[in-house]
C-alpha cells in the first residue's frame, strides 16, 4: 500500500498477544490481488494454493464450489511445516500450563489403581475358585505387589472373596471399574449430541471433557478437563476475534464472512485438541507401557515373547498411519473449507433475505445451501473413512501378533507354567501394552485433523493488522488545521487512485469532496484516520505527519459516517452510545437531536430503549442514517467526516441537518462527501476531484463563474440545464 506510517505496523505482534505473520488477502484496499509472501514469518511459512486444486463436490459440484472463498491457503502442508504449526499452537498454552500440570498428574494418578485392576481376577480365580493358597504361588509375586498378597494370606477362600467385593466397590467408586473393564485403554468421554460434519465435531470438541477413568476421580478429572477445554478454546477464540478487530476496515471487502467466523468459532477448538494429544499422549503412554512392562517382566519375565508381542503393535500403529498422514491433513482442510462454504452461504442467504425473496430466488438459496450443506457432511465422512483404512491396513498383521500372543499364553497354561489367573492377567496387561502402543504409534496420524484446523487459524491470524506503536506520541487536541500535502496514492500493482492532491482545511471550515464516481473520494478522506497510507507525500494534523503519532491518538479525534450505515443488534441508546462509551444520558439525546433522530426515536414503542434488531432491521434507510449520524455527533470528535450523509433524507430533513453541520463547524472540521447539490453547495470549501487529481476548488458561487468547468458542468447536469 506505499510506504507504511511508522505508527502502524503490519508485521506480526508477539506470539502470546495476536501471532501474525505474513498472508494473503484481497480487499476494497487491495482489490482482486494476493499477496503471497515466501519467507518465514513466526517460524511459519504459508504458500498460497491454486483455488480450483480441489475435487468439485458430490452432489451439485459447480453449484457449492463455485463461491469459494478467496481467503485461500495450501492444504498440502509438508510434515515439516505441520510440526512447526504444531509447535506454535503448544506455545498458546503458556497461560494455562497449571491447569495442565493438574490434568497431567490426574491421567498419571489413574494409571495406578489401572494396573491394579486385574489383580483381582486373578486373586478370585487362582486363590478363590481353584483355592490354591496366596502364600504358595506357581510363581513368585513382583516386588510392588507382594506385601499386598502376603497380608492377604491370612484369610480363607470365602472370606477372600468378600475382600475382593470390598476391594472391587472401593474401586468403582474412586475410578468406576470393575475388574478388567477400564484396563484396556478406554476413556470416559462427554460429548453433546451432534451430527457427523466437522463444525458439529468441533463444536463438540470446544465443549468436550476426557478421563482415563470414572467413579469420583473420572468425575473430578472430567470436570477439570471440560473446565480446561472450555477456558482453552474461550482464550482461542477471543485472541483470534481480537486479531480481527485489528485488521485494515478493507481486509473483508472481498471475503466471505462465513469463512472468518467458521475459523474463530469451529477451528480454534483444533489448538486444544492438538494440545491434549501432543502434551499428554508422550508422557502417560510410555509411562504405561514402562510401569506395564516393569510388572510383567517381574511376573514372566521367562515369556518376554509376550512384551515383545505387544510391543509390536507401536511400529504396526506406525506403518499403518504414517502414510496416510498427508492424506487425512489435505482431507480434513477440506472439509473444513467444505464447512465453511456451508456456513458463509446460510450467513449470506439470512442477511440478505429481502433480496432472495423480492427476486424468487428461495429455491436457488436452498439448493445452493444444500449442496454445501451435503458437501460438508460428504467430505466429513471422507475423513472418517481414512480412519477405517488405517485401521484395515493395521488390522491384519495385529490380529497375527494378538494371535501369536494368545496361543503363548494358552501354551503356558496347558504346560503348566501359567495359571488360568496367570493367563488372565497376562491377556490384560497385554492390552495395557497395546492400547498404549497404539496411541502413542498413532499420534501423529491424529493430530493431522487438528493441523488443518490450526492452519486455517494461523493463516488469519497473520493478516497483517494495525497495531499502534507504543513509542509513538499522542496527538495533541486538534486546534488550527489539516493539510493533504501532494499525496500519491495507488494500490498494489493497479493504476493510480489519487495524484498530486494538496487540501488544507482549518477549524471552522466545512468542506466538500465532490466528483464522479471512483474519483478517489473516499479514497482521500480515508488518508486522515489512516484507514490507507499514502505512497508519497505527508497527511498534517496542526503541522504534525500523522504517520508519527499514535494510531488512537488521532482516530480518537476524527468520526467517520460511512455511506453504508452500519447499525448493530441493539438498542437506539446502545448504538448511539457506541460513538462513546461514557457519553451522558444528555449528550447522547443531544446528539439524537442535532442528527435530527430524536424526534423518531421518541416515537418508537420503547423510546431510546427500543431494540432495533439485526443491522437496524426495524428502521427505515433514512433513519438508520439519523442514527449512525448522532452517533458520529456524540463522538464530539474534531474532525468530521461524513461519506453521502444526506442521500437517505428528505428535503426538510436534509436543510435542518445542513444548518446542524454549520453550527457544528465552529470548533471542528466537517469533511463532506456528498452528489447533493444541496449538501454541497453550503460548503466553505469545495473540492472536484477527477481521476484522482483535484481538478477545481473555491466556493459554489465562484465555482459556477469558471467557464467550461468540471463543477460547473456537474451542477448543471443535476439542475437539469444544458449548458
Amino acid at each position: 500500500m506505499g510506504a507504511e506510517p511508522r505508527g502502524v505496523s503490519h508485521h506480526p505482534p508477539s506470539l502470546d498477544n495476536s501471532p501474525g505473520g505474513s498472508n494473503r488477502f484481497s480487499s476494497r484496499g487491495y482489490p482482486g490481488r494476493t499477496r503471497d509472501p515466501r519467507r518465514i514469518d513466526g517460524d511459519y511459512r504459508w504458500r498460497i494454493s491454486n483455488p480450483c486444486r480441489n475435487r468439485a463436490p458430490r452432489r451439485r459440484g459447480r453449484l457449492a464450489m463455485s463461491r469459494r472463498s478467496r481467503m485461500e491457503e495450501s492444504e498440502d502442508l509438508t510434515h515439516w511445516e505441520t510440526v512447526r504449526v504444531i509447535g506454535r499452537a503448544l506455545r498458546f498454552i503458556a497461560p494455562f500450563k497449571r491447569q495442565f500440570a493438574v490434568k497431567v498428574g490426574l491421567m498419571l494418578i489413574s494409571l495406578l489403581p489401572m494396573l491394579m485392576l486385574p489383580w483381582p481376577v486373578k486373586i478370585i480365580i487362582d486363590n478363590v475358585v481353584e483355592g490354591h493358597p496366596i502364600d504358595a504361588p506357581l510363581r513368585p509375586y513382583p516386588s510392588m505387589v507382594a506385601p499386598l498378597m502376603d497380608s492377604l494370606a491370612i484369610y480363607s477362600p470365602t472370606e477372600l472373596l468378600l475382600v475382593v467385593i470390598a476391594f472391587q466397590t472401593t474401586l468403582f467408586l474412586v475410578i468406576g471399574a470393575f475388574g478388567t473393564s477400564g484396563s484396556e485403554g478406554e476413556t470416559a468421554e462427554g460429548y453433546l449430541a451432534s451430527g457427523y460434519d466437522t463444525a458439529s465435531r468441533t463444536e463438540n470438541e470446544a465443549n468436550s471433557g476426557f478421563s482415563l477413568t470414572g467413579g469420583l476421580l473420572g468425575l473430578f478429572d472430567f470436570r477439570w478437563t471440560m473446565r480446561l477445554t472450555q477456558a482453552l478454546n474461550h482464550h482461542y477464540r477471543t485472541q483470534l476475534f481480537r486479531r480481527v478487530q485489528t485488521l485494515p476496515m478493507t481486509a473483508f471487502d472481498d471475503e466471505r464472512i462465513g469463512d472468518a467466523v467458521f475459523r474463530v468459532m469451529y477451528d480454534t477448538p483444533a489448538i486444544t485438541n492438538a494440545c491434549y494429544r501432543i502434551l499428554l499422549t508422550p508422557i502417560t503412554a510410555p509411562l504405561h507401557i514402562l510401569l506395564t512392562v516393569t510388572i510383567l517382566g517381574a511376573l514372566y519375565g521367562d515369556h518376554p515373547a509376550l512384551v515383545y508381542s505387544a510391543l509390536a503393535f507401536l511400529p504396526i500403529a506406525l506403518v499403518a498411519t504414517l502414510p496416510l498422514a498427508g492424506a487425512v491433513r489435505r482431507t480434513s482442510g477440506r472439509s473444513r473449507k467444505a464447512g465453511a462454504t456451508a456456513t458463509s452461504t446460510a450467513e449470506e442467504g439470512m442477511s440478505n433475505i429481502l433480496a432472495v425473496q423480492s427476486l424468487g430466488g428461495e429455491d436457488s438459496q436452498r439448493e445452493r445451501y444444500e449442496a454445501d450443506s451435503w458437501d460438508s457432511f460428504s467430505r466429513y465422512r471422507d475423513v472418517f473413512r481414512l480412519s477405517i483404512y488405517a485401521v484395515l491396513i493395521g488390522g491384519i498383521p495385529a490380529l497375527a501378533v494378538g494371535g501369536y500372543a494368545y496361543f503363548v499364553a494358552i501354551d503356558g497354561v496347558i504346560a503348566g507354567q501359567l495359571s488360568r489367573g496367570d493367563f488372565g492377567l497376562l491377556i490384560t496387561y497385554f492390552f495395557h501394552i497395546v492400547a498404549s502402543a497404539q496411541m502413542l504409534g498413532g499420534l501423529w496420524f491424529s493430530v493431522q485433523a487438528s493441523a488443518a484446523g490450526l492452519h486455517r487459524v494461523f493463516f488469519l491470524m497473520d493478516m497483517p493488522g494495525e497495531t499502534d506503536d507504543p513509542d509513538l506520541p499522542a496527538l495533541a487536541p486538534i486546534r488550527e488545521s489539516i493539510e493533504i500535502d501532494r499525496v500519491d496514492f495507488g494500490y498494489p500493482d493497479g493504476a493510480p487512485v489519487l495524484a498530486g492532491v494538496q487540501l488544507r482545511a482549518e477549524i471552522g471550515q466545512m468542506i466538500a469532496l465532490v466528483g464522479p464516481a471512483g474519483a478517489g473520494k473516499t479514497t482521500l478522506a480515508y488518508l486522515l484516520p489512516r484507514f490507507v497510507s499514502p505512497k508519497r507525500g505527508q497527511v498534517r494534523v496542526d503541522g504534525v505527519d500523522i504517520s508519527g503519532v499514535s494510531l488512537r491518538s488521532l482516530r480518537d479525534q476524527i468520526a467517520f459516517v460511512f455511506q453504508e450505515t452500519v447499525l448493530f443488534d441493539g438498542t437506539v441508546e446502545e448504538n448511539i452510545r457506541m460513538g462513546r462509551a461514557d457519553a451522558t444520558d444528555a449528550a447522547v439525546r443531544e446528539a439524537a437531536r442535532l442528527a435530527g433522530a430524536a424526534e423518531f426515536i421518541e416515537g418508537l414503542p420503547q423510546g431510546y430503549a427500543t431494540p432495533l434488531g439485526r443491522s437496524g432491521g426495524k428502521l427505515s434507510v433514512g433513519q438508520r442514517q439519523r442514527v449512525s449520524l448522532a452517533r458520529a455527533l456524540v463522538r464530539d470528535a474534531r474532525i468530521l467526516i461524513l461519506d453521502e450523509p444526506t442521500s437517505a433524507l428528505d428535503p426538510e430533513t436534509e436543510a435542518r441537518f445542513v444548518e446542524t453541520l454549520h453550527a457544528l463547524r465552529r470548533d471542528r472540521i466537517v469533511v463532506v462527501i456528498a452528489h447533493r447539490l444541496s449538501t454541497i453547495r453550503s460548503a466553505d470549501e469545495i473540492f472536484f476531484l477527477e481521476d484522482g487529481r483535484i481538478q477545481e476548488q473555491g466556493s459554489h458561487a465562484r465555482l459556477l463563474t469558471v467557464p467550461n468547468g468540471s463543477y460547473r458542468r456537474f451542477v448543471a447536469l443535476q439542475s437539469g440545464i444544458a449548458e
